[in-house]
């Protein structure tokens, strides 16, 4: 009952939708997000998962940015996030038309990274997150992560040689990059000594924290 989605009592220039919040916080993320689809993601539950890193879907699952078909607009930051996951020009289709889309449509525009039946969607998924958990060093996967999400916005590409370099030039002599030689050398599973909660590089994030603006031309 009532009106979930009415605002109109707050203040237009101060009103934020909790997708959207969501959304930021999982791009910041230094961990990889999964989603694991195993039925019908429409609305929030399509928006949602985009700022994940890998979408795994059942094949009966079905997918949809709904928004114009009830009057809404799409949210949770999906007008960044959608359009580079599956390109402008699809994106703006799939908003548009409001379409529910198979899985297999889904996986054709890349919307989702992989289709499996549906007893296999969870299993999938955590078996990703476990080649990611036993193979890759924690900070590293870390700085991988938010480097390709904050680079997507880069005007140019020096800015990205920028962060590489003084990424490398931080992660090179540390306790990760030795175990991960020694572990290969030795032919063995690397034990990482790292923590993304304490030992990110000294000027991580790299950018200032951007403010809820309260015009949208700030």
């Amino acid at each position: 009952g009532g009106k979930p989605f009415d605002f109109s009592a707050e203040d237009i220039h101060e009103t934020r939708d909790t997708g959207g919040k969501n959304a930021l916080r999982i791009y910041e993320m230094k961990k990889p997000v999964i989603a694991a689809i195993n039925g019908a993601a429409v609305g929030i539950g399509a928006t949602m998962t985009l700022p994940m890193d890998i979408r795994i879907m059942s094949e009966s699952a079905k997918i949809g940015f709904v928004f114009a078909k009830r009057g809404f607009v799409n949210e949770a930051c999906s007008s960044w996030f959608l359009p580079r996951i599956v390109g402008v020009s699809k994106a703006a289709e799939l908003v548009m038309t409001g379409r529910i889309l198979t899985a297999t449509e889904a996986l054709q525009c890349r919307l989702v990274t992989e289709v499996v039946p549906q007893d296999q969607v969870y299993l999938r998924a955590r078996a990703i997150a476990k080649e990611i958990a036993e193979n890759c060093a924690p900070v590293s996967v870390a700085l991988c992560r938010q480097m390709m999400y904050q680079m997507a916005g880069a005007r140019w590409p020096m800015t990205a040689h920028k962060l590489e370099s003084s990424s490398y030039h931080y992660i090179g002599v540390s306790p990760d990059a030795l175990e991960g030689a020694a572990s290969f050398l030795e032919k063995r599973p690397p034990e990482w000594k790292m923590d993304p909660a304490t030992d990110m590089p000294p000027e991580y994030p790299w950018f200032p924290a951007q403010p809820f603006p309260r015009n949208i031309q700030e």
